[in-house]
């Protein structure tokens, strides 16, 4: 490869494809200097509907790559690797079959991070994994608003220990999260009208626009810290068909985009990514579809440096 070539595509060469964006694998990352950590959670033992979601972390990984080629990622104007230190830690390692294990596992290893000034974005795995990592980031920045795509509220109060659709009925009984300041975008199942969230079903935030949701969402949300935690089954299943539980009319991925891109002005603490499901994705679009918000959700905290 001439000198010319070598320098436009550096990044390709000194650094490895199996990382995020190929982020540098750093498997100590406590004692690191990066700023955000990425880790995966190959967990689908809590899915009610088509499991799979293990495999979510590996093939949004592999996808990543088809953008990483980019410098300034469109509509940008910078480079996030020039902004933000980003490692990727690789997937948690907990005893096979043991939710139990793993929630422990996953919530002393935020609570590490944390700790040791690091942020998080995660990637599941099924939904369940956002409840540990809620528990964690509660530790440590107190009671937090959720900012919350998904198809389901996943406030259904009838589930085992261990669901992928109980979060956010146990997150509030434990003081994690404030639902009066919290918002769920592009609902469209059927749940408890007098669960305290403020819901934004798919059907309003399809039909009104971009710049009034996102006016609603800080006015809601203020100046308190946010977990960001985004089911990829909140877009339409025509966008992401690789997912456990698909419900159609749901958003674009070009809506849920500039609806991501819009919270950067929010103070966002960790960030969640879940419920990709390769087994039933097609050319892999539903991998692409994450792989493109999770460094959407890079950029808007690059944004604030």
């Amino acid at each position: 490869m001439n000198a010319t070539l070598a320098n436009k595509y550096d990044n390709s060469l000194v650094s490895n494809a199996f990382g995020f964006m190929r982020f540098p694998l750093e498997f100590n990352p406590y004692q690191s200097d990066a700023d955000w950590v990425i880790t995966g959670i190959p967990f689908d033992m809590a899915t009610s509907g088509r499991s799979g979601s293990r495999h979510g972390p590996g093939a949004i990984r592999q996808i990543s790559t088809n953008l990483a080629w980019e410098g300034n990622r469109w509509p940008w104007d910078f480079d996030v690797r020039e902004r933000l230190n980003v490692v990727d830690c690789g997937d948690l390692v907990y005893d096979f079959g043991d939710a139990q294990d793993l929630t422990d596992k996953l919530q002393a290893h935020a609570e590490q991070l944390l700790a040791s000034g690091k942020r998080l974005l995660s990637f599941g795995g099924d939904h369940y994994v956002t409840l540990p990592l809620l528990r964690a980031h509660a530790k440590h920045f107190g009671k937090m608003a959720l900012v919350h795509f998904d198809a389901h509220t996943d406030t259904y109060s009838n589930g085992a220990k261990f669901d992928h659709g109980t979060m956010f009925y146990h997150a509030p009984k434990e003081g994690l999260i404030d639902p009066t300041r919290s918002v769920q975008i592009g609902i469209r199942t059927e749940y408890d009208r007098d669960n305290g969230f403020n819901v934004l079903d798919a059907a309003q935030v399809n039909d009104r626009s971009v710049d009034d949701i996102l006016a609603q969402v800080q006015q809601i949300v203020g100046d308190m810290p946010v977990y960001l935690t985004f089911d990829i089954d909140c877009l339409d299943p025509s966008a992401a068909p690789g997912t456990g539980t698909p419900v159609i009319g749901g958003l674009t991925s070009d809506r849920a985009l500039k609806l991501v891109r819009g919270l950067q002005s929010l103070n966002i603490v960790g960030m969640d990514l879940v419920e990709v499901a390769p087994a039933y994705d097609h050319a892999q679009i539903t991998a692409l579809a994450a792989a493109t918000l999770a460094l959407e959700m890079l950029y808007i905290q690059a944004a604030k440096k």
